[in-house]
């Protein structure tokens, strides 16, 4: 006579753990991204509805995990517009939205060495205005921080 295995008395138990913490893990991947859309959405009315502020505002990475990831731009003195995809700007993931104002430029009203900032209006989900061919000719484009 002998006495049942461990597996035998703990390994349902250890079966339905593992599961039980799958499930909830991917119950809280899900409610991370619902948290970073509405952020980001919450975010882009704010934009496009008052103009501002633009601080505080979701990092490149939440936007991208909610599914917003074009930001559309305006030039300040062309008034030209533009969308652009996040994930082909050369920043870190965890810079804010509001920081990549101060480097973009458009380069269709360009002076010299002065170039007219642009101003962000909201982030979509999809691209919605042209993309100005940076996709075709990354060094023509017309806001240049794109990824080659």
């Amino acid at each position: 006579m002998g006495t049942k295995s461990r597996e035998v008395i703990w390994g349902s138990q250890i079966r339905g753990a593992k599961m039980s913490a799958e499930k909830a893990r991917q119950r809280a991947t899900e409610a991370v991204r619902e948290a970073d859309r509405a952020e980001a959405h919450a975010w882009s009315v704010r934009m496009e509805g008052y103009g501002g502020p633009a601080q505080p505002s979701p990092t490149i990475e939440q936007c991208l995990n909610g599914g917003l990831g074009w930001l559309e731009v305006e030039c300040n003195r062309c008034k030209s517009r533009a969308s652009l995809p996040l994930n082909a700007i050369r920043r870190p993931r965890d810079t804010p939205i509001w920081k990549l104002e101060a480097a973009l430029k458009c380069r269709s009203c360009r002076k010299g060495r002065y170039a007219p900032p642009v101003h962000m209006i909201k982030l979509t989900a999809r691209q919605e205005m042209s993309l100005w061919n940076a996709a075709l000719r990354p060094a023509r484009s017309k806001f240049n921080f794109l990824r080659p």
